[in-house]
């Protein structure tokens, strides 16, 4: 894998916490909690598939239905969700 460069390095950070700051705003976790549980791009790649298929216009059951289908691609984002969601109990 090939060095980032000093730029580049400073572009992944602002990205990061730009994309916490715009999911804060739509989610009551803080945008310091979203850079925690989704540090990479992989990481936001879930959260973006899983929030789709939460927000779409489609029933309960076919949302249950895309979550069976897609359950590989956004499991993590779900783990981490739901522990943040547990914590305490």
């Amino acid at each position: 894998m090939a060095k980032r460069s000093p730029v580049g390095i400073l572009a992944n950070a602002k990205t990061k916490k730009q994309f916490a700051e715009e999911l804060s705003s739509y989610t009551s976790l803080t945008s310091r909690e979203i850079e925690e549980l989704f540090p990479t791009k992989s990481d936001r790649e879930e959260l973006l598939e899983l929030i789709e298929i939460v927000n779409s216009d489609a029933s309960d059951n076919q949302k249950k239905a895309d979550l069976a289908d897609k359950i590989g691609k956004v499991s993590g984002a779900v783990i981490k969700i739901t522990m943040k969601l547990v914590t305490g109990l």
